[in-house]
């Protein structure tokens, strides 16, 4: 039997369904373009390619890499986000649709803010999706990540160095606030922190449990502990009228609120839905004195 193109798609989906892997058919699709070396398009224009050998054993072991829940990003080295592709690999979270709202929130800010340039901090700069994206958007302003992961720094680097109109972005290693000498300096302030609740992490999907960075999705007990840091210090830093812009569980508007009421330093609280209609993005604005 030839394994032409369009014979191993349809082998792969039904495969993968099977073995209950999520989008069966779409997995196969990037995973034998991955493969192959071309568009998920080209694997039409060519159903009827048979393919080598080699081709075939190589095909094989991504099959069974994701067979075994790796995600499809990590075998792929890629994952799309807002406006471009980034890199990401193990030691890395990956990024999710549902950010982009963090993204775009943080994006109307900036638009309606005259001051230029306006320095930006991103807390937890994981592949360097948000903090990238930013800085194609607003090539003219200062950006400054930090991660306590060496590894995910390296990545958020070679992606911003993957870019060519792209702002200044100055990369550190610490823990949220620790590197920073106090002082009212940035405009904006944005972060994806864990808030995913201990307990719960046993209960997630295996690519995520078992593939993905514990450190950048465990929240702690109540899922609050790394926002809470963020947003009690967070005023100190931020610029009378700056903002913070922060990710959160989709049933966590109530506590988060409360949290960021509890900060004299704040006067305006706003919680946005994303794409899904879920309460994703906390936008916490301090008084302007």
């Amino acid at each position: 039997m030839d394994w032409t193109v369009f014979t191993l798609i349809s082998w792969t989906e039904a495969y993968f369904a099977r073995h209950r892997i999520d989008s069966p058919r779409l997995t196969a699709e990037i995973l034998l373009g991955f493969c192959l070396g071309i568009r998920r398009l080209d694997l039409y224009l060519q159903h009827d390619r048979p393919l080598e050998k080699q081709e075939l054993a190589r095909f094989k072991t991504l099959i069974q890499r994701r067979k075994n829940h790796e995600p499809v990003a990590y075998i792929t080295g890629e994952k799309g986000f807002f406006e471009s592709s980034f890199q990401v690999g193990p030691g890395v979270l990956i990024p999710r649709p549902d950010t982009e709202t963090l993204v775009t929130t943080t994006l109307s800010v900036l638009d309606e803010n005259p001051r230029n340039p306006q320095k930006i901090l991103e807390l937890g700069v994981g592949s360097g999706a948000i903090v990238i994206s930013l800085a194609m958007a607003h090539p003219g302003h200062l950006f400054f990540a930090g991660d306590i992961s060496l590894s995910a720094l390296e990545t958020a680097r070679k992606n911003a160095a993957r870019e060519k109109e792209i702002g200044t972005i100055h990369f550190f290693n610490g823990s949220w606030f620790s590197p920073l000498a106090p002082g009212p300096f940035f405009d904006v302030i944005v972060s994806n922190p864990p808030y995913i609740p201990s307990s719960d992490i046993f209960g997630l999907a295996p690519e995520i449990r078992d593939h993905e960075p514990i450190t950048a999705l465990d929240g702690g007990d109540d899922g609050l502990e790394c926002i809470r840091e963020i947003v009690t210090c967070a005023g100190d830093y931020l610029v009378p009228g700056g903002q913070l812009i922060l990710e959160m569980g989709f049933d966590q508007k109530t506590a988060v609120s409360a949290l960021a009421k509890t900060c004299p330093q704040f006067d305006q609280i706003h919680v946005i839905q994303d794409l899904a209609g879920q309460n994703r993005v906390a936008q916490c604005k301090k008084k302007i004195d």
